[in-house]
């Protein structure tokens, strides 16, 4: 290693940050060192416990070229290794001589036990590792809590606390970032157009995610509080798998959007609370990504042809269907249709949530861990919705949020001729008119699934 490298390097350990403007973890890496290694992992934990999604992967594989780009714009690079991560960091700061790893804090299990493999890995060479809040979030989980308790429980109270306190000052990118020359890496991955990466999903990447951001901002915001339902007109700004990723800074957007003011900006500003309530929930209590927050005694039923009806857009309600197939060809679900599939699956076929989880880990690339599971087991009931045994009806809701029939005959190709609202309702169609489709029945009457549900839960 050079000798004028001994000195002044720090390295900046990308997770789920992969941005340049409002980096904390990036400025604070450049404040305490002359050089810096911009360092990113490809996990092979993650590969190994199986939530290396193809979607997500191929996402990321742009998220990383554009970090790339913009590193290179500033005179640096990104520096990428293979393997576990606290092993490949420690070797990269034996490499360069650091004397502190800059990373931005997790809630999930995993980072929360990668956090501590780092701290093992690095103590006996003697280098610091300094974890960063308020990264991925808007505030950091625990920053607001009610008197007496960790965490909040329910979101409304939370929201209001959440709201008065505000979030931090937003920085601008850096305008040079000086890499050691002698700090090599593996090459960026390519973005993959094999089985299993969404045909049209989205582009990843900061310059991308900016750019939907300041068009979206501009356009549609202010309507947001009248169209995010509409599964047709799909009014949702389509900014999660920036955020997940990191491409966007949380408290960047909450700005930005609070800067249009209006009744479109609140509700959208209120839905990134609700991904700032779910990261404390998890950050609290871990074992939410897997079993009951609020238990109900449930014994799930076992339903192997049910299940894959569910999971391939073939249970013969064609709103639960057409989001379920979206899912599969975009890597996306509209999140009306999220609460939809989550409800039919759960309380309509009374299936386990976990099944409905690990099938949406395995297709979203907006998939989080936090957002997802406790999503999750607010509509199943066993999470932190206050009306914990409500059932949507997909009848009800189709005639609501797709009145015309649009969102279903997008994505369901046997019902494109269908007219009007009676698309949601095939099986009323003539005996040879429906035949003809090539449709299921339904799966379940939906009055004896509701029955069932209550019996389960002891309600009648």
């Amino acid at each position: 290693m050079p000798e004028r490298y001994r000195e002044g390097v720090s390295v900046a350990l990308f997770t789920s940050d992969l941005r340049l403007h409002d980096q904390p973890v990036l400025r604070a890496a450049l404040a305490g060192a002359g050089h810096v290694v911009p360092l990113f992992v490809l996990d092979s934990q993650v590969r190994a416990a199986g939530f290396d999604a193809p979607v997500r992967r191929a996402f990321l594989a742009g998220c990383l070229a554009d970090l790339d780009a913009g590193l290179r714009a500033r005179g640096g690079r990104l520096v990428v290794r293979e393997g576990e991560v606290a092993e490949e960091t420690a070797r990269v700061v034996s490499e360069a001589g650091a004397r502190v790893v800059h990373v931005a804090a997790g809630v999930s299990r995993y980072a929360v036990r990668r956090e501590e493999r780092l701290r093992t890995a690095l103590a006996p060479l003697r280098c610091a590792l300094r974890v960063h809040e308020a990264v991925i979030t808007v505030l950091p989980p625990g920053d607001v809590t009610p008197a007496g308790r960790d965490h909040f429980a329910v979101f409304t109270p939370y929201f209001r606390r959440w709201e008065a306190a505000g979030p931090r000052e937003v920085t601008g990118a850096p305008r040079s970032v000086p890499v050691p020359d002698a700090i090599t890496g593996a090459a960026l991955p390519e973005r993959s157009r094999s089985a299993g990466v969404s045909p049209g999903g989205l582009n990843g990447g900061e310059h991308a995610g900016r750019a939907r951001c300041t068009a979206w901002l501009r356009s549609s915001i202010d309507a947001y509080h009248e169209l995010h339902d509409d599964l047709a007109g799909d009014g949702t700004s389509r900014l999660s798998p920036y955020l997940h990723f990191g491409c966007l800074s949380p408290a960047e957007l909450v700005r930005r959007a609070r800067e249009r003011d209006g009744e479109g900006a609140r509700a959208f500003v209120r839905q990134l609370a609700w991904r700032d309530f779910h990261h404390q929930v998890l950050a609290a209590r871990p074992d939410a990504s897997f079993r009951d927050y609020r238990p109900r005694d449930d014994r799930w039923r076992t339903d192997e042809a049910a299940e894959n009806a569910w999971r391939e857009g073939r249970t013969g309600y064609p709103v639960v269907d057409a989001a379920m197939r979206q899912l599969r060809y975009e890597g996306w679900m509209h999140n009306r249709g999220r609460l939809l599939v989550a409800s039919f699956l759960t309380k309509t076929l009374y299936l386990d949530w976990r099944t409905g989880a690990r099938h949406f880990l395995d297709h979203l690339v907006d998939g989080d861990v936090a957002n997802n599971q406790l999503n999750w087991q607010w509509v199943a009931g066993t999470g932190t919705d206050t009306r914990p045994n409500r059932v949507l009806n997909p009848l009800t809701q189709a005639t609501r949020f797709d009145p015309h029939g649009d969102y279903v005959r997008r994505w369901i190709p046997e019902l494109a001729a269908v007219p009007g609202p009676r698309v949601h309702r095939p099986w009323l169609l003539p005996g040879p008119e429906r035949a003809a489709l090539g449709y299921p029945d339904p799966l379940v009457d939906l009055g004896a699934g509701r029955a069932r549900f209550e019996r389960a839960r002891g309600l009648g």
